[in-house]
């Protein structure tokens, strides 16, 4: 009998192992990066009007790549303001990467880094036990409302952070990519943990419609390559695995019909299409950005 499947992120060896992979096998990035360059200018037009500071809050940073690239067009666009930059990453590691990141980087004497180890449930518990009442001019979630108990009680909180004129940032997987048809066809199997991960902008969207919340949204086309998925104790393919379902081990723990089941839907036209050999799978993101509450 399978075991009972565990989320990936109880093992953070394992699951930083598998995020590597994963933005190795993808467009992940580089589709953040045209967005960044392209149209985030566009997006941070007002936040800085007649401000010398700015306050910025990263939740979910990561290993900081994207958020560097983030402050270097504000900069742009603000040359004179200076930032207060607080970073909120649960995982040691990825907090390291950042900072040696920063050590790495010139020209960012603009910005005051704060850093928290803690996940964005543990920084709201903290800002109300401080009773803070300072505003943030741009706050962004990248990838990682995923990792949260309640998205929308989430955004509520951050939104209801922003000072005047200042925009609250999410990326997350489209509703229309294949994660959203994955999450939709074995949501009950692979979302059953005590986080909410099966989580798509169609999700964000709708419940913002419910409340008539009004957003402006942008789809960043992206791919990933998960033909090594295919091959059957492919190390690689394991860990790709991994990443997709959220489940530690997948391939061991899931029960016959489950994995059987998604690798199927994984080779779906509706999810991937294969060209020259290769399985190459729908990973589009899209950008949600909200004004302050009025």
């Amino acid at each position: 009998m399978a075991s009972p499947l565990k989320s990936l992120v109880h093992d953070d060896s394992r699951y930083q192992k598998s995020f590597q992979l994963f933005l190795e096998r993808s467009s992940e990035h580089q589709c953040m990066r045209d967005f960044i360059h392209n149209i985030l200018p566009d997006v941070l037009d007002s936040i800085g009007e007649g401000k010398s500071h700015l306050n910025v809050i990263g939740v979910g940073s990561g290993a900081g790549e994207i958020d560097l690239e983030m402050l270097s067009k504000l900069h742009q666009k603000y040359p004179g303001v200076t930032v207060d930059n607080e970073v909120v990453e649960p995982s040691s590691q990825q907090l390291h990467n950042y900072k040696v990141l920063v050590s790495e980087t010139a020209g960012l004497e603009y910005v005051n880094f704060t850093w928290h180890k803690m996940t964005s449930s543990e920084f709201e518990l903290y800002l109300k036990r401080e009773k803070r009442v300072k505003k943030a001019d741009f706050i962004h979630m990248i990838q990682m409302l995923y990792y949260v108990k309640d998205p929308e009680a989430t955004i509520s909180f951050f939104q209801g952070l922003l000072d005047k004129n200042g925009k609250l940032l999410i990326i997350l997987v489209s509703g229309e990519s294949g994660w959203g048809k994955l999450w939709r066809t074995y949501r009950n199997e692979l979302c059953n943990t005590e986080i909410s991960q099966c989580v798509t902008t169609g999700d964000i969207k709708s419940f913002l419609d419910s409340r008539g919340i009004r957003y402006q949204n942008y789809t960043l086309p992206s791919q990933m390559d998960i033909t090594e998925c295919f091959s059957e104790g492919d190390e690689k393919g394991e860990l790709l695995l991994d990443f997709l379902t959220e489940v530690l081990d997948f391939s061991k723990t899931a029960s016959p019909e489950l994995k059987a089941g998604v690798m199927e839907i994984l080779r779906h036209p509706d999810c991937s299409v294969e060209s020259s050999g290769k399985i190459i799978f729908n990973n589009n993101l899209e950008v949600i950005v909200l004004n302050q509450l009025s």
